[in-house]
């Protein structure tokens, strides 16, 4: 049997991913959506995260570059402040929940990670930062689901927490009509950040 090829490229992107309390708090209060709506392409619990700089695809050569200057940039700042608030949606398509908190301290880290992808060479287009967490998609023709999925999530105010980590995010998979699935390339702890749970290695597959 033929070895499958190996990808050239990787759609790659730098996030802060929420705590499992938060993350299993929004859960808690999506039940009465996901049972409503089973039809919507929900993203996975593991996958949620806060997107600061979406890079795109970007060739496999390219990624180790750019794990020295997002680690040094991780150890030089500290943890921020920030909670899951709300509901709402892009287009009738995408359902999201808000970012509150520190979000001066957010905007000021995104343009600082910004920075050092084009420090390193690698162009990308840096769309002003609109803080949220997406949590599904509606699928083709939809245009209620997400909607009311969203209206239902008006009122939600999620406990703070503090981030932990700054993630190197790659998803080679789920480029079909699927849900699209994400790893972990890298990830490094904000400075003073203490980090119990198992992080991935910088090289992990």
């Amino acid at each position: 049997m033929n070895a499958q090829p190996q990808a050239a490229t990787v759609r790659v992107f730098i996030a802060l991913a929420p705590p499992d309390e938060a993350k299993d708090e929004l859960a808690r209060e999506l039940r009465p959506a996901y049972e409503a709506y089973p039809a919507m392409r929900w993203n996975r619990i593991e996958d949620w995260h806060i997107t600061l700089a979406f890079l795109g695809e970007l060739p496999i050569a390219a990624v180790p570059l750019l794990q020295p200057p997002i680690a040094g940039l991780a150890a030089t700042r500290g943890a921020l402040e920030l909670a899951l608030r709300g509901g709402g949606h892009f287009d009738e398509r995408v359902l999201w929940t808000g970012v509150d908190g520190d979000l001066d301290g957010l905007h000021l880290l995104a343009e600082d990670v910004r920075a050092a992808v084009r420090a390193c060479g690698i162009p990308f287009e840096g769309r002003p930062l609109r803080p949220h967490l997406t949590l599904a998609r509606a699928r083709r023709g939809d245009t209620v689901s997400v909607v009311e999925a969203a209206a239902g999530l008006a009122g939600f105010t999620g406990r703070s927490w503090r981030t932990g980590r700054l993630h190197l995010v790659g998803s080679n998979t789920g480029r079909g009509p699927g849900p699209i699935h994400y790893r972990d390339i890298a990830a490094w702890p904000f400075a003073g950040t203490e980090i119990t749970d198992h992080a991935p290695h910088p090289d992990a597959g």
